[in-house]
């Protein structure tokens, strides 16, 4: 799988409501279903596939602790995204600034039409 394609499938994954939700009680520490199954009205199963789906984007991992199969978030797949995210976002910011600097040149040439202090001070 590209890059590109794990990307395409974490985009997607967090598309969803419920799925971001689980990414954000994970930042917080590892969860069993059982556990991220309390926090939404729907089954268990629906939990356990929406994890299967975060999952399989790479952005959560499972363990095995004796009879508990916690998930974890895998932070570097969220890096690869923030990464891809910061590189259009710098590129757009260069732009503004080099937007900014032209409206700067052309205030400048431009006069101004507001009176000074002794324009308005007229007898």
């Amino acid at each position: 799988m590209t890059d590109d394609d794990q990307l395409d499938r974490a985009f997607l994954a967090l598309a969803d409501p419920v799925r971001r939700a689980i990414v954000a009680r994970l930042s917080r520490g590892p969860a069993t279903v059982n556990e991220l199954a309390e926090r939404f009205p729907i089954t268990k199963q629906a939990v356990s596939r929406h994890v299967g789906v975060l999952e399989a984007a790479g952005l959560v991992s499972r363990t095995r602790e004796a009879q508990r199969r916690p998930a974890h978030l895998e932070p570097a797949a969220l890096e690869a995204m923030t990464a891809w995210i910061d590189r259009y976002r710098l590129r757009h910011e260069e732009r503004f600034r080099a937007l900014d600097e032209v409206l700067d040149e052309l205030r400048e040439d431009v006069p101004s039409s507001r009176p000074t202090p002794s324009q308005e001070q007229s007898p």
